[in-house]
């Protein structure tokens, strides 16, 4: 599972508790002053693929097409439009995707923790004595220690080697897995933002960072959110974690998305960098009002 970090706070620690305007300019004619021109509002942000991700997805293009979307590059430049627009949608030759959709941009690759669903490994131990179980969550059930699950290794296996190591901590420990799901709480608006994109007929994905046997009980409970996902990459049953290129590579296969089709969304700005370099477009999620925006933006909602 990704870990809930403050904005700016470094990954690899251990403990839990741890974005130009356009400028109104006036013309000097014969000593007569025009109307400045209207500013625009700026649009939401949107990062997209990296443009070495494109050339290789142009790679082997019709050279008709090339030529086609060598012009229409050309005239972005020139456009002086302020609607926001998506680098892979000048670049690529137009795609089929759902009635209303701008090409290209056909898909939203969610991530799991801390974008459907807040993570808070505390609420586990929320009666536990609170002293007690902060000291457990910074010297024992670090996120170096919970990452193990996510890339695969067996509760079995992590529990025993912790539970030797800080004995006093073994009721804590054995807690993690019988109360794991009481750590994941619905982020606000997202359900009703995934039920407008399937109501547009957008596909949805995932790509999480989750033990594939916490994920289980956790799929099985949250089924009315999850069953209109047309597929979900579990990083636990891949032994693939991101930021790693390869469950990207395997994301954008399994899912069938070419070059900058599918929108990936995640609160690590580690994470979306990796994806953009994969192949796909890119949101740094913050909220679901936020995100919503880029929706709209992007012509998916």
């Amino acid at each position: 599972m990704d870990r809930g970090l403050r904005r700016g706070e470094d990954q690899g620690r251990g403990g839990w508790f741890s974005r130009p305007a356009f400028q109104p300019r006036t013309t000097r004619r014969r000593m007569r002053l025009t109307c400045p021109v209207p500013t625009h509002r700026r649009a939401p942000r949107f990062s997209r693929p990296t443009q070495a991700t494109e050339t290789q997805g142009r790679r082997h293009e019709d050279p008709q097409l090339a030529e086609i979307a060598e012009r229409a590059s050309s005239r972005q430049s020139r456009d002086p439009s302020p609607r926001p627009h998506l680098r892979h949608q000048q670049d690529e030759p137009p795609l089929q995707g759902a009635p209303g959709l701008k090409q290209g941009l056909r898909a939203v690759v969610f991530d799991v923790g801390n974008v459907l669903y807040r993570w808070d490994p505390a609420a586990i131990y929320r009666d536990e004595e609170p002293a007690r179980a902060r000291r457990f969550l910074d010297e024992a059930a670090t996120f170096a220690w919970h990452a193990q699950h996510d890339a695969g290794r067996p509760f079995s296996e992590t529990s025993a080697e912790l539970a030797a190591a800080h004995p006093h901590y073994a009721d804590l420990i054995a807690r993690w897995r019988s109360g794991f799901g009481d750590s994941l709480t619905p982020v606000d608006g997202m359900a009703a933002l995934v039920d407008a994109l399937a109501a547009r007929g957008v596909p949805l994905y995932a790509i999480t960072n989750f033990s594939a046997e916490f994920w289980a009980p956790f799929r099985l409970r949250e089924a009315a959110l999850f069953d209109r996902f047309a597929g979900i990459l579990v990083s636990g049953e891949e032994r693939l974690v991101k930021p790693d290129p390869a469950i990207f590579a395997l994301a954008r296969a399994r899912f069938a998305l070419g070059v900058g089709e599918g929108l990936f969304v995640d609160d690590l700005a580690g994470n979306v960098a990796a994806a953009e370099a994969g192949g796909f477009a890119g949101h740094l999620f913050e909220d679901a009002g936020r995100l919503r925006a880029v929706l709209e933006a992007g012509g998916l909602l």
